[in-house]
């Protein structure tokens, strides 16, 4: 049992104000394993402050030094990477193995790509008769969400402190204890006081006065898409730049010359990954219907193979969901499902056998879905795969962009130019073609309501940067 009372300030622990606190579970029995504070706006002004006064110190260091901090960082993380896997397969659910080369290995990877990236940027250019110079955007509000939740707050703090900036960050309730060893990694090597704060707690105990504060000159969020409304609104009050990675509803389009096994595997892989709860899964298949029963006797055969299991246990393919609510979230929708008329090829909203009291959902499969179901339409954030049917590649397109989300996209064809060419119709932040591997050196964010901003690569790091031109005689 870990109890957690302080919250990290201007570089030390400092001590919660109020009584309440947050439960966190452990989701594969829905034991408590943790408690932490639950923050006030009192506390977010003294974390904001801090912030604000160790600003123009870090912003004026050579780029070097602070990649030799965030150098550091890593090195310290990597010591512990053991120990935040563990932590995080309890609080989100993934398998300990994926959890160690995903969620602790790729912030790890994140730095290394951040750092390398800052110390080659240009932050100062000349056009024509002007110098423009690239400067950090100031006080950065970092709210982070429990599916990735160090990989999103690394995404985001990474480039943030490499370009300038100082960070007041709040991780979700849901699973913040791997946040709260970034901030012990912070203070083992000795980051100055104020450049990286920590305040834990909910959306409105903590998110909304950080969000409104006047003194926070960006906030960045990844989250529902209905936060991320909401975000935006409190932020328009004080003109803030926002940065939003938001929902998906993403679809694999498989052309009519793809080998229907490959296709359906790449599609379960992508779908059931961290048990659904993955804002970029693949979570609607898009088949030809001529081959409609063919594939979905690969799908059923597909789910019903994945292994569903503790998160430490070796055959583990997928955990259970983060919480009690998401569990309940998903079932819910599994039920609509059937309610709707969507026929159930695999799974179904009752509990996994054998499995106790964990946050378990079976890996779940329909067909026979129309457009307006709210399985369709809805990010469940849950490991149930849609079937969706065309005659043509146009009403393919049609389907597969016929979303208010934009995040992620895939298609599959063994003539790669041909999936190419679909691909650059496909309205998305980003598009998987074939097996194409994720790559955390390339932009990452979304389209319509999925977003605005990118996280990774260049365009990760000049989120955080403003430009001002000095017009020279």
């Amino acid at each position: 049992m870990i109890t957690r009372t302080s919250h990290f300030i201007n570089g030390q622990w400092r001590e919660a104000e109020g009584n309440e606190s947050f439960e966190v579970t452990n989701a594969a029995d829905g034991t408590v394993i943790a408690t932490v504070p639950a923050g006030t706006a009192a506390e977010v002004d003294l974390a904001v402050q801090a912030a604000r006064e160790a600003f123009p110190t870090w912003a004026a260091l050579d780029v070097s030094e602070r990649v030799g901090y965030l150098k550091l960082a890593a090195e310290e993380m990597q010591r512990r990477q053991n120990e935040v896997a563990a932590l995080v397969s309890q609080e989100v659910g993934t398998p300990y193995a994926i959890s160690n080369v995903v969620q602790v290995g790729l912030p790890l990877m994140n730095i290394a790509a951040f750092n390398e990236l800052a110390l080659n940027y240009q932050f100062e250019h000349r056009v024509l008769n002007s110098l423009v110079i690239k400067k950090p955007v100031g006080v950065v509000a970092a709210i982070t969400p429990w599916n990735y939740p160090l990989h999103q707050l690394v995404a985001k703090v990474a480039p943030a402190l490499l370009t300038g900036c100082t960070v007041v960050a709040k991780p979700s309730e849901v699973a913040p204890l791997n946040a709260c060893v970034l901030a012990e990694v912070f203070e083992t090597i000795g980051l100055p006081a104020g450049v990286f704060n920590l305040v834990c707690g909910d959306g409105q105990g903590v998110g909304e006065p950080l969000v409104a504060h006047e003194d926070v000159d960006m906030v960045t969020f990844t989250g529902s898409t209905a936060a991320g409304k909401r975000i935006g609104a409190v932020a328009a009050a004080t003109v803030k730049r926002v940065a939003l990675e938001l929902g998906g509803k993403s679809p694999l389009v498989v052309l009519d010359d793809a080998d229907p096994v490959t296709a359906v595997t790449l599609s379960a892989n992508a779908c059931y990954l961290n048990s659904g709860q993955t804002c970029i899964a693949l979570t609607r298949l898009i088949v030809p219907a001529a081959r409609k029963a063919e594939y979905e006797a690969i799908a059923k055969a597909a789910a019903e193979g994945v292994v569903v299991a503790n998160p430490f246990d070796p055959s583990a393919d997928i955990g259970p969901l983060a919480s009690r609510a998401q569990l309940d979230r998903v079932r819910d929708y599994i039920q609509i499902g059937i309610d709707e008329g969507a026929t159930l090829l695999a799974g179904g909203p009752q509990p996994v056998e054998g499995l106790g009291a964990g946050y378990y959902v079976r890996p779940t499969v329909f067909t026979d879905t129309t457009p307006d179901m709210r399985i369709v339409k809805d990010e469940i954030f849950g490991p149930v795969l849609v079937i969706q049917t065309y005659e043509t590649e146009d009403e393919a397109l049609a389907l597969a962009n016929g979303s208010v989300y934009g995040l992620n996209a895939g298609v599959y064809s063994t003539d790669v130019d041909r999936a190419i060419a679909f691909g650059m119709r496909l309205e998305s932040g980003q598009v998987q073609v074939n097996d194409g591997a994720f790559n955390i050196h390339a932009p990452f964010g979304g389209v319509k309501q999925s977003g605005n901003g990118r996280e990774l690569g260049v365009a990760g790091l000049e989120d955080f940067l403003d430009s001002t031109s000095l017009q020279l005689p």
